[in-house]
């Protein structure tokens, strides 16, 4: 496998909990119908939607093109497996743009951790 990209980001968990509870839009433009869904039911649910924020960074970061360039925060979907496994789901144009980037199937690796006050993803991409 040939590394082609890879992302960190933290998030504060204060800072993005103020920003879903002052603006009720935000939710929506960032994360999906899933994500929202399984966040909600957590009890930690700000920490929850905060490594995914962290996560959708990191991933735009692996990429090289950032979120305004072809991303949407909300097409980029971070979903665990039944194990708990976190992965990268893209959907829309988001997953077109990337097909286009990358001529090969891509391979995402994702690690999230979080603690109290914040929360941090890491993105390694291999083709």
């Amino acid at each position: 496998m040939k590394l082609l990209g890879i992302g960190t980001d933290i998030v504060n968990v204060k800072r993005l909990t103020k920003s879903i509870k002052k603006n009720k839009k935000f939710l929506k433009r960032v994360f999906s119908k899933n994500e929202i869904k399984y966040c909600s039911k957590k009890k930690t649910k700000f920490n929850c939607f905060a490594k995914r924020f962290a996560a959708k960074e990191s991933f735009s970061k692996a990429l090289g093109i950032g979120i305004s360039t072809g991303l949407s925060f909300n097409e980029i979907e971070v979903l665990n497996n039944k194990k708990g496994k976190p992965h990268i789901n893209l959907k829309g144009k988001s997953l077109k743009n990337v097909n286009k980037l990358y001529k090969k199937k891509i391979k995402v690796f994702l690690s999230l951790s979080d603690e109290s006050n914040y929360a941090i993803a890491c993105v390694f991409i291999y083709q």
